[in-house]
């Protein structure tokens, strides 16, 4: 198995430049692990290194508010922070609290060990999963803590079947795991993992420092304008087909949008707006603009979503129709109530317990979603009672940077 994984990567580093040549997304991948090993020569050899590698941008959310608690307890230790995906990369490779942000190179033998060599971490820290064997295998060989934060586990993963056993050995590389929910504690018993603590998801205390934040945006309120204002955030073209199909078709006068795509290529964006036959204004053309005459306001720029949210009566979050569901606990923190699309979230924690709840619904065509946001936009009480169910359920999970805390602060 060991042969094959590493003969599959072979081929993978041989027809990835081709790849980069058609795909935006396989291009960035590529070109920027070009610049790993350059940007990580900044760190000296006497310099102490706590690590932190997260997929995409989701878990390093998750990841965020214990580097922010490392970074403030232990100002000599410095924070690298790595990416697999060009969407978490790109979005946050500019964090100020992190004095190295890069993507991990490819899991070759020679590139896992010129990256311990030149990072050499006091501490490993990886977020919900992302489980490379050539890099665990170099973690383990130089007794390095490796401990794995917000973890989630399914029966259906390679460690628990018969076939498994080549991943199964690799996880003996974390001196802890902990995880978000009893299920995967006991699956990883069942293999003989006992080293394992049920912390909760670590986003939940991340979700609720944002309420603790100023998240005043003045572009914002001129648009509300004190009306009702639904927020679609991190939309796929998936979930814009049943917003407009709502918006064009459905939606009262008084009843205002604002959509936050995950796409923001000037193509796409131009797409949505002409595809809107109501009054809809761009956030990079609003300058000079009398925002409360509009109905629909598009955000073409990343880094707001998280604040506009407070100012939704009710969100809709997107990416459950496409390749996942983005965050829900961002708005949920907010008091409103949460729609999603698809059923494309059972991965997802918090979205199986809001919906068995009643703090979120899910829709699956045009509709639903006329049915579900009519129902909304009429019943105050119904947000009422849906938004302090979300409250509350962000309130009884908070905590779980406290105990990994805890833990981390035996070790270092």
């Amino acid at each position: 198995m060991n042969f094959l994984y590493n003969l599959l990567l072979l081929i993978v580093s041989v027809l990835l430049p081709f790849v980069a040549l058609f795909n935006k997304k396989i291009k960035l991948f590529y070109e920027g692990r070009k610049e790993t090993f350059s940007k990580l020569d900044s760190l000296s050899k006497t310099d102490k290194v706590i690590w932190f590698h997260a997929a995409s941008l989701g878990e390093f959310e998750q990841g965020r508010p214990i580097i922010e608690e490392l970074k403030q307890l232990y100002t000599d230790y410095k924070i690298v922070v790595t990416f697999f995906s060009p969407s978490g990369y790109e979005v946050r490779k500019n964090y100020p609290l992190a004095d190295v942000i890069c993507y991990l190179p490819l899991d070759t033998k020679s590139n896992v060990k010129k990256f311990i060599k030149q990072v050499h971490p006091e501490m490993a820290i990886m977020i919900k999963y992302e489980f490379w064997p050539n890099l665990l295998s170099e973690l383990k060989r130089h007794q390095i803590p490796t401990i794995l934060i917000s973890g989630i586990f399914r029966k259906k993963q390679s460690f628990f079947k018969w076939y498994g056993g080549f991943m199964r050995e690799k996880l003996t590389a974390f001196n802890h795991f902990f995880v978000q929910n009893k299920t995967s504690k006991d699956l990883l018993n069942s293999i003989n993992f006992n080293n394992v603590t049920i912390a909760g998801d670590t986003r939940f205390d991340r979700v609720y420092d944002i309420l603790q934040q100023d998240n005043s945006l003045s572009f914002i309120s001129e648009f509300k304008n004190n009306q009702y204002t639904v927020v679609a955030g991190s939309t796929w073209k998936e979930d814009e087909e049943l917003i407009i199909d709502y918006i064009n078709n459905h939606a009262s006068d008084d009843e205002k949008f604002i959509i936050a795509p995950h796409n923001i290529h000037r193509k796409q964006i131009k797409e949505l707006q002409d595809s809107i036959n109501k009054k809809t204004i761009l956030y990079s053309k609003k300058e000079n603009k009398n925002l409360s005459k509009h109905q629909v306001f598009i955000i073409d720029t990343i880094g707001l979503l998280t604040k506009i949210y407070s100012y939704a009566d009710v969100a809709y979050v997107g990416g459950g129709l496409a390749t996942g569901l983005h965050n829900i606990l961002e708005p949920a923190t907010y008091g409103i109530p949460v729609v999603f699309g698809g059923n494309k979230y059972s991965k997802f924690q918090e979205a199986v317990d809001l919906l068995k709840i009643g703090g979120a619904k899910i829709v699956v065509n045009t509709n639903e979603f006329s049915s579900n946001f009519a129902s909304l936009k009429s019943g105050k009480k119904l947000r009422e009672q849906m938004g302090s169910v979300n409250h509350n359920y962000i309130l009884k999970n908070v905590g779980a940077t406290k105990t990994i805390i805890t833990y981390l602060k035996n070790i270092l």
